[in-house]
């Protein structure tokens, strides 16, 4: 038996439901008195569970408060949808129309209701998300100041610069007291550290907390550092990464580098690939996956040390 699905398409003021298979629509403010209409319309149709696309962030106040509001929700990726569309001759677009087409996609697709992360997994998100806001901001300010010729402008560029810095060590204290107070979190943390060239922080936990709780595949393909098949026929193509989240994939690259120089297996690998001839992005991106596999499994084993303790 199929299970009635309510489609959300988001935008910045208006929520557009559709529910399927029955196909009853409706359009609801993006506030917290329309996602609480859009709850009892979901309810009244007897949805399952509610699924929007991705939206830029304007998705995120109508998944919480759906979820607060004991209505199980998802969010699912917006290429996905379109592509699913134009597969299947959606050739018209409204936010109507939307709505039915992410009904529709979950329906084929059978996706699950994803629980919303806790208060403290938001705000360590949030943290290590201004923090590297913060970090690029100072490099920008730093590449002013090279350039910069005039006094005046060299002392504003240096005041802001120490502003960046105050306030990126008074963020990166925020994370440590956060990491400190949370066991699981502090366990996860010194079993990255582990690794001697782990950086301090290394905070894979705020934007991949599923490491540990997922296969090594899984993990690689959720950072975007698994290769992707594209083979067709006798044809065998090239199989690049692509997709995955950009943040911890960024983060690994650099830290894969350093403990590159400390551990003797991940310098012994680097050197096979670099005698074979693989050009540099190749072997940055090997190097970052056989981290992010490593740190998965110390991960895994700090979970269930963690589990045994308690």
């Amino acid at each position: 038996m199929n299970k009635i699905i309510c489609g959300v398409d988001v935008s910045k003021d208006w929520l557009d439901a559709h529910v399927w298979p029955e196909g009853a629509a409706e359009r609801f403010t993006n506030d917290a008195t329309g996602i609480a209409a859009l709850w009892l319309f979901c309810r009244s149709h007897g949805a399952a569970h509610a699924v929007m696309e991705a939206s830029g962030g304007y998705e995120r106040l109508g998944f919480m408060l759906l979820w607060a509001h004991g209505m199980p929700c998802c969010v699912v990726n917006a290429k996905s949808v379109r592509r699913f569309a134009e597969a299947m001759g959606y050739l018209e677009k409204t936010d109507r129309i939307d709505a039915a087409v992410i009904a529709h996609y979950s329906a084929v697709k059978k996706t699950v209701p994803t629980p919303p992360p806790s208060a403290a997994q938001q705000r360590l998100a949030a943290l290590v998300g201004r923090l590297c806001q913060v970090v690029g901001d100072a490099t920008i300010n730093k590449q002013r100041r090279s350039a910069a010729r005039d006094a005046e402008t060299c002392a504003s560029i240096e005041a802001m610069l120490a502003f960046l810095k105050r306030e990126q060590r008074r963020l990166e204290g925020e994370i440590a007291s956060m990491l400190d107070d949370d066991p699981l979190w502090s366990r996860l943390e010194r079993a990255f550290r582990s690794l001697k060239g782990v950086a301090g922080r290394t905070v894979l936990m705020a934007e991949l907390p599923e490491i540990g709780l997922i296969s090594n595949k899984a993990i690689a393909k959720l950072a975007g550092l698994a290769p992707i098949a594209n083979d067709s026929g006798r044809r065998a193509g090239n199989r690049h990464v692509r997709g995955g989240r950009a943040g911890p994939r960024g983060i690994l690259f650099i830290v894969a580098a350093i403990v590159a120089k400390f551990d003797p297996h991940l310098k012994a690998f680097a050197q096979r690939l670099q005698q074979a001839g693989k050009p540099k992005m190749l072997i940055r991106i090997a190097l970052a996956r056989k981290l992010l596999v490593i740190l998965n499994a110390k991960a895994r084993d700090a979970r269930s040390e963690f589990a045994n303790a308690t």
